[in-house]
């Protein structure tokens, strides 16, 4: 493919030379001074992606994310793409590559994947100089009196390593340091990466690192990173990862992409950063949250838009037939076959998302990825079942046939950003209860009959109340494969129990995660890992 030297990209929505940092002909970071140029501009409209509950089948959300601009380029529409950065661990994991596929990726696509522009790095970096000085800090004297054992602050790898998940450190002789019990967790998991995408600015960035909640005391007292002294070194490691990110897609269209929390443990959205800033000059913003609407569209439009005053306009719900018949109950092996029957049973899911995101009140577009294998029959049967519902939707082939297999997507999202308004709300007051909070998205968006708590998470809630931080929006972290905290639980179960597990302050990202079921920050490699299949590749 040949693509534009990114200083043209960046012209195309009117970032000049002078504006960008380059990183080689294809890949640029955009300097802080261009937002003060353009901070007075009236906002564009606020289009957000998701998708029906993943399968091995897949949806293809960020593909879709990335024709629907395309697409909209080919019909003169300009528009901008703000996407997640890819974690390196589930590149060399099980999920592989997140730049799209087929006609529809965003390039350097391997770069992007990998190293890109070393914001993981000083993340990662960051992190661990965090973990080194609270350590070294109780060695040298421990002034501030911080108990070893409660350390809440884990060090961090941009990688899938199931043995780091717990470890002993400070072994052998005294001089190795204090022996305790830490942990580490993937680094796009971590409060820092949190922290990054959910800031509006550098000086936002600034303020919530120092409240970050490191530790406690012999005498149970909160110790925040302020009182380590070291928030200018953090800054000094994270000035260039603070700036936005700009690439292309196979079609020369523009792409921020920035930030990259996990959304079955963070909120799973690209920084406010890229995304505010893409309003300001652009009439139409792309975005896509992780994993499915329970997860990633529940926290953009609760937390991300809510923290940083978006008002979304349109939500584009991504499913495949191949999907909707797995949810249904047909194995993966048998997808290939035609069957009405699990369609019917499958399409289920995708009725209880659309149904989830209509109690955010903002128009909706249901975007079916096409596959070969889909028959006359199955596509019927969707187009039937959506016209009765009176479901706006479009089928895509983006995958094929790039931008011009995604115009029918994308004149159905102009059309709803041209003729429906947008009342978007959030489906809970922040200044509920946290047990409220947890319970009325578990009950509203997961369908739970009950919220059950485990001792650890009741004493966690009570910590959290006492410290006067039980006023923040809470972060839900659960298994993204079903919308119980069961993975096993396909389709859309109904009566079941929520376990909370435990609930943990991020006081710096100014919200309170709960942990429900058997949830993992650092994952592990599986049996043959992606990076065992590229020994392969030419």
């Amino acid at each position: 493919m040949k693509l534009l030297k990114i200083q043209n990209v960046a012209k195309k929505i009117g970032i000049g030379d002078d504006y960008l940092e380059m990183y080689g002909d294809l890949k640029a970071k955009i300097k802080p001074t261009f937002y003060s140029e353009v901070k007075n501009n009236k906002d564009g409209k606020l289009v957000l992606v998701t998708a029906i509950t993943p399968t091995k089948a897949g949806e293809g959300k960020t593909t879709t994310s990335i024709a629907l601009l395309d697409g909209l380029a080919k019909i003169k529409q300009k528009a901008l793409l703000c996407l997640r950065e890819p974690s390196m661990g589930p590149v060399f994991g099980l999920k592989g590559g997140a730049c799209g596929g087929g006609k529809v990726t965003i390039e350097p696509s391997e770069d992007i994947n990998l190293h890109f522009t070393g914001d993981m790095h000083a993340l990662t970096s960051s992190i661990n100089l965090i973990s080194a000085v609270i350590d070294n800090h109780i060695y040298q004297g421990n002034e501030l009196n911080i108990d070893p054992n409660k350390v809440v602050w884990n060090r961090a790898l941009d990688m899938n390593d199931r043995e780091l998940r717990e470890i002993n450190i400070g072994l052998g002789s005294k001089v190795n340091g204090i022996q305790r019990t830490d942990h580490f967790e993937i680094t796009v998991a971590s409060e820092l990466m949190a922290i990054l995408c959910i800031s509006e600015d550098a000086s936002d960035f600034r303020k919530r690192i120092g409240n970050i909640l490191v530790a406690y005391t012999f005498d149970d007292k909160p110790v925040f990173l302020r009182e380590l002294r070291i928030t200018n070194a953090i800054m000094k490691l994270m000035r260039d990862a603070l700036k936005p990110n700009i690439v292309q897609t196979q079609e020369g269209n523009p792409c921020f992409v920035h930030g990259g929390p996990f959304a079955n443990i963070a909120h799973g959205c690209s920084s406010l950063i890229a995304t505010k800033l893409a309003l300001k000059i652009s009439p139409i913003v792309i975005t896509e949250a992780g994993f499915a609407a329970d997860l990633g569209a529940e926290k953009f439009l609760d937390i991300t838009s809510r923290v940083g005053k978006l008002h979304p306009d349109c939500a584009v719900l991504v499913a495949t037939i191949r999907a909707l018949k797995m949810h249904g109950g047909v194995e993966f092996e048998d997808l290939g076959k035609e069957n009405i029957s699990a369609l019917k049973e499958g399409i289920k899911n995708l009725e209880q998302h659309y149904e989830n995101l209509r109690k955010y009140n903002i128009p909706i577009v249901i975007a079916i990825n096409h596959f070969s294998s889909d028959t006359d029959a199955e596509v019927k049967t969707l187009e039937d079942w959506c016209n009765l519902m009176d479901y706006k939707f479009a089928f895509a082939d983006g995958f094929v046939n790039g931008g011009a297999g995604s115009v029918e997507l994308a004149n159905k999202v102009l059309e709803a950003l041209e003729t429906k308004k947008s009342n978007y709300e959030p489906i809970y007051d922040v200044n509920n209860s946290i047990k409220k909070k947890i319970e009325i998205i578990s009950k509203e968006i997961y369908r739970a009959k009950n919220v059950v708590y485990t001792e650890k998470a009741e004493e966690d809630i009570k910590r959290i109340e006492a410290l006067g931080r039980d006023k923040l929006v809470v972060c839900m972290a659960k298994t993204p494969l079903s919308f119980s905290d069961n993975p096993k639980l396909k389709n859309t179960p109904k009566d079941f129990d929520i376990t909370v597990k435990e609930v943990k302050l991020s006081n710096g990202a100014e919200f309170i995660v709960a942990l429900c079921g058997n949830i993992l920050t650092m994952p592990g490699l599986p049996k043959i890992p992606a990076a065992v299949k590229m020994e392969d590749e030419n």
